[in-house]
């Protein structure tokens, strides 16, 4: 056999990046025997010069740049393509060449401007990378959103900010073909003036302000949710240089990876995991979570630090998302890219092979992620099926991981945190913002078992700041209040189930319903309405437990690039390790019980303009479907008609009193049941139903339907006397014919 030059070999890394170990490199070369100890030797060589980086038993091309980089724009060729050169290059090798992809919306760039850019490698072109705008650097001009109207000079925008009555002015020449009463996004277009109207260019046409593509930033601004970044927090944001190592523990060789969402925008956190070699710890594990350092960039009382505090937390919506943090942190220097080293916080939790966490150790670090996973492709490998990047990470980074989510799961079911099955919808738009299908996703083990590791790395950062006698936030959560126990006691007995009363609560006893529902109709039912008993969660300097989690101290500290409670709870990890002086300021401490209450609120206030987001888009996807028939169950009774939760998209709709039958329904607060006045029927939650859309309204959110069907019957049919008023009777009649009936139903399900 013919042993292969270095440039067949460094050519073969870069064509299959995820074949590079020693024995892929032997297997596409077909050295066998002794002859790979000439490859070794080979291989060692190139490593020598420079050409090859090994790291964790393969051998990487280590001139790469990281997925989101500062650029300078460096020439303009004869074509008018515009180049640009990395102002971050730590290869030995020639700077790469990247080729601008700019949007007719983009602003015009020329030589030496500096930008952030999101950056895709090429092969077989004369340059290296294509990059796409984020945005320039240094400039920060004002956005607006608002109505277009024309006018013979241009034209004008009519904010929709609330309490924003300044209009702004359009020239002609930067209309970007908007028409009439058009949904725009506009951005200042020259300096502010003290006389007229302030001018501006718009930048994107929403069309029209009805439409899906609007909807979201709409609710951005309904909810006064800060969606651009002042000018010295994008001076100071540009201005920060990649941390270097220092004093920093070295986690480089260790091959951490990241697993999210295939679509996520960021990387705050990694893992990794190997069985504990230590023999008074037998079937014991090693789990690290590194998470990155965003206390290094964002420090107290600066700029970063005040809009962060501000913001609160990021918000999420299907097409867009609003960052705490500008993106050179968010999407850049705290991102834990593939192969680009990044300054983090780990911890190192030992387990015993029950799951439960015998010790723990924080320290702060350099790594560098050896992959960016999602979780469908990780579990497909962890299921026997993996994919060429997952396949050369199997034995040293997949399959432990899963052993040690394997002995977690026997702590969980001792610990019995509340086990909540509840689907998730998303929410998925075409390239026009159209909303081209209500999906739900799946829970797969690759997603419990990132939730179980980062719970247990929170738990770890509560414990060291209470041993630390340091000041935290913990995440709250409270058992649910005395009253609102009644009610889901009232629903489960409704539905043929029980829970006991006089007793202390614990989540064990609302898992035992949980179990005793699953595979029933009612399931769904009983998880929304145990859901509907518990307290919000909030953020609290005082711990009181989190009852959800069946844990006695929590706090937040892994997605501090989306949570401003992370950050401070990095920030005491900092200053209760002496690990410098970015740790939590004495104005930290004295403010942390207005700091809890605020960003609780904008916890909130993300919460709600998500899900008005999330209804808006549901009722512009149904607005196609009127006079369609559907199926549900009843999820909600009110005074004014009972909510439908649709089985296709898992949106609620409203079936007015009106609709419901031609008799009056009585509503009984106390069994939560609505209870005819001549017929004696009993619409109570969990019904089965087939509905008609009469009404969806992609502004509001609001989706209104005809009843067809309840339980498989059609609604009273017979003369309405007296319609919208009670029929005289005695008061009591409806209650005691409610609870016959539901004593009914109740034997009925049993049975």
């Amino acid at each position: 056999m013919q042993m292969p030059t270095k440039e067949e070999v460094l050519e073969w890394i870069s064509d299959n990046p995820t074949l590079t170990s020693k024995r892929d490199i032997a297997k596409a070369f077909g050295i066998k025997g002794a002859a790979r100890i000439d490859l070794k030797r080979l291989l060692r060589e190139l490593e020598a010069e420079g050409h090859l980086q090994k790291r964790n038993k393969t051998y990487r091309d280590p001139d790469k740049l990281p997925p989101v980089s500062v650029l300078q724009v460096s020439e303009i060729d004869s074509d008018g393509d515009l180049f640009a050169r990395p102002m971050e290059w730590q290869g030995e090798g020639a700077e790469p060449r990247i080729l601008m992809m700019l949007k007719p919306s983009d602003p015009a760039l020329g030589p030496g401007d500096r930008l952030l850019a999101r950056l895709t490698e090429v092969s077989g072109e004369d340059h290296a990378y294509e990059g796409r705008l984020i945005r320039r650097i240094g400039t920060n001009p004002r956005r607006v959103l608002g109505v277009f109207r024309k006018t013979s000079e241009g034209g004008r925008i009519l904010p929709i900010d609330k309490g924003d009555d300044k209009q702004w002015q359009v020239p002609e020449g930067a209309v970007n073909g908007a028409k009439d009463g058009e949904l725009v996004e506009a951005e200042q277009a020259g300096p502010k003036s003290r006389m007229g109207l302030p001018r501006a260019r718009i930048v994107n046409r929403l069309g029209d302000p009805t439409a899906p593509k609007a909807v979201s930033l709409i609710a951005i601004h309904q909810h006064g949710i800060p969606d651009d970044f002042p000018d010295e927090v994008i001076a100071e944001a540009d201005a920060a240089k990649p941390a270097g190592l220092g004093d920093r523990t070295d986690l480089r060789e260790m091959p951490l990876v990241t697993i999210d969402p295939a679509d996520a925008r960021d990387h705050d956190d990694a893992c990794w995991a190997e069985a504990d070699d230590d023999p008074k710890n037998p079937g014991g594990h090693i789990v690290w979570v590194a998470i990155a350092d965003v206390a290094h960039y964002v420090t107290p009382g600066s700029a970063l630090d005040r809009e962060a505090k501000k913001r609160g937390n990021s918000s999420y919506f299907p097409d867009r998302v609003v960052p705490m943090l500008p993106d050179r942190l968010s999407g850049d220097l705290c991102s834990l890219h593939e192969g680009v080293p990044r300054a983090c916080i780990a911890v190192r939790m030992k387990l015993d092979a029950k799951g439960h966490k015998i010790s723990h150790r924080f320290m702060r670090a350099m790594m560098k992620s050896v992959a960016s996973l999602n979780y469908e492709e990780v579990q497909e490998a962890q299921d026997g099926n993996p994919n060429e990047r997952c396949a050369a990470l199997m034995d040293d980074v997949i399959t432990p991981l899963y052993a040690a989510y394997e002995a977690t799961k026997i702590a969980r079911a001792e610990r019995q945190p509340l086990e909540l099955d509840l689907p998730e919808r998303k929410v998925v738009l075409t390239d026009e913002g159209e909303v081209a299908s209500i999906n739900f996703r799946d829970r797969l083990d690759a997603h419990r078992l990132i939730e179980e590791f980062m719970i247990l790395a929170n738990v770890a950062a509560a414990e060291t700041l209470i041993a630390r006698g340091a000041p935290q936030l913990f995440r709250v959560h409270e058992e649910p209040a005395p009253e609102k126990l009644d009610s889901l006691r009232e629903v489960a007995r409704a539905s043929g189930f029980n829970l006991a009363k006089g007793q202390v609560l614990k989540t064990a006893h609302l898992n035992r319903l949980l179990n005793e529902a699953a595979g029933s109709d009612e399931a769904e039912l009983i998880n929304m309405s145990t859901l509907r008993s518990m307290t919000q969660a909030y953020c609290s300097p005082q711990n009181f437990g989190h009852f959800g989690l069946s844990l006695q101290s929590y706090a937040h500290f892994t997605s501090p690039i989306r949570r401003y409670a992370d950050l401070i709870v990095h920030r005491a990890l900092v200053g209760s390790h002496g690990w410098g002086e970015d740790g939590l300021s004495s104005q930290d401490i004295e403010n942390l019980e207005k700091t809890a209450s605020h960003i609780s609120e904008t916890e909130r206030r993300s919460m709600l303009a998500e899900r008005d987001t999330t209804d808006r888009y549901l009722a512009a996807y149904l607005s196609e479907r009127l006079g369609n028939e559907f199926t549900g169950k009843i999820a909600g009774i009110a005074k004014f008609g009972v909510f439908v939760r649709l089985d296709e998209t898992g949106a609620d709709g409203l079936v007015p009193m009106r609709e419901l039958g031609r008799e009056y329904f009585n509503f009984d607060k106390d069994s939560n049941t609505l209870v005819g006045s001549d017929t004696g029927q009993v619409i109570h939650l969990g019904q089965r139903v087939v509905v008609r859309l009469a009404e969806a309204a992609p502004v509001t959110g609001g989706v209104v339907l005809d009843l067809l069907e309840i339980d498989g019957k059609k609604p009273s049919q017979g003369p309405k006397r007296g319609r919208g008023r009670p029929v005289k009777r005695k008061a009591s009649s409806h209650k005691k014919r409610a609870a016959k009936t539901a004593r009914k139903v109740s034997r009925k399900r049993r049975s």
